[in-house]
């Protein structure tokens, strides 16, 4: 089981520039302290290289069902007619079927020993709602989620999974919030962004709630390193190339960072 997590700054060639508040208007950084719990906030702006993944949270990555396979698709190299070795890792086994289970649970821990008793967070397809739902139910955290109206009209499988782990899931814009009264209407298919301030909105007008985001921050991509740092172990042979699909990034930086690492540090890879 890997035991801690990769982050990529430690070995980029310069230091990233600061986080900057915009000109006008409140604080957003001091916002985050408000409404993300405080370990995640360190883990956003270290410069380490490793970070410990605490024993709870390893043993809810067991749980779950890491490491996940690294499997060889000998079936795909017969069909293309090719004489090369094509691997992937598997991701799919987890309960929620995709790696947004990775950070969920990071996040959710954190939130737990902030002495949050709730989380909040926006979902757009319904696949980190699903990954934040399980997660909270793990660690005894009840979950709100904001669904993208147009997503919880038509993946209702999605929908009946968060609310299967205890979620609260509302679709966004909803009348739950100031945000969602304000841009709802009955046909209005909702947007990732509007969501996403419902959510923020709602944790900031309770006591012991926390986000939770589901991609953009830094840590969230830290916290997917663990794929990559397990496909390493698993691999038989260094490739020649390594593939992942891309939304927010995470899932091809968590897959790819620790072997691009390595090959910033000398340490293999080199040929990748």
């Amino acid at each position: 089981m890997v035991d801690r997590w990769y982050n990529i700054a430690a070995d980029l060639p310069g230091v990233l520039p600061p986080p900057k508040d915009p000109e006008e208007g409140e604080s957003r950084i001091a916002l985050l302290t408000k409404i993300l719990p405080s370990a995640l906030i360190d883990q956003e702006f270290t410069a380490e290289r490793w970070v410990p993944i605490p024993e709870e949270v390893q043993d809810v990555y067991r749980r779950v069902g890491r490491p996940t396979p690294l499997l060889r698709a000998e079936g795909f190299e017969r069909a293309l007619g090719v004489k090369v070795h094509i691997y992937y890792k598997y991701e799919g086994v987890l309960p929620v079927g995709s790696h947004k289970l990775n950070t969920a649970v990071a996040q959710a821990y954190y939130a737990k020993v902030d002495g949050a008793v709730e989380v909040a967070t926006e979902t757009g397809a319904g696949q980190w709602g699903m990954a934040v739902s399980l997660a909270a139910a793990l660690f005894g955290l009840k979950a709100t989620v904001f669904m993208t109206r147009s997503s919880y009209n038509s993946k209702r499988q999605r929908l009946a999974f968060m609310r299967a782990y205890g979620a609260a899931v509302y679709p966004s814009p909803s009348d739950v919030t100031e945000t969602g009264r304000r841009h709802y209407r009955p046909d209005h298919p909702g947007s990732l962004g509007i969501a996403i301030s419902e959510a923020v909105e709602y944790v900031l007008s309770g006591e012991r709630r926390r986000y939770l985001p589901g991609s953009v921050m830094e840590f969230v991509l830290l916290h997917q390193t663990v794929i990559g740092l397990e496909a390493v172990r698993q691999m038989p042979e260094e490739p020649d190339v390594a593939v992942a699909c891309v939304g927010g990034g995470s899932n091809f930086g968590g897959f790819t960072y620790p072997m691009i690492g390595a090959k910033l540090r000398g340490e293999g890879f080199a040929k990748t």
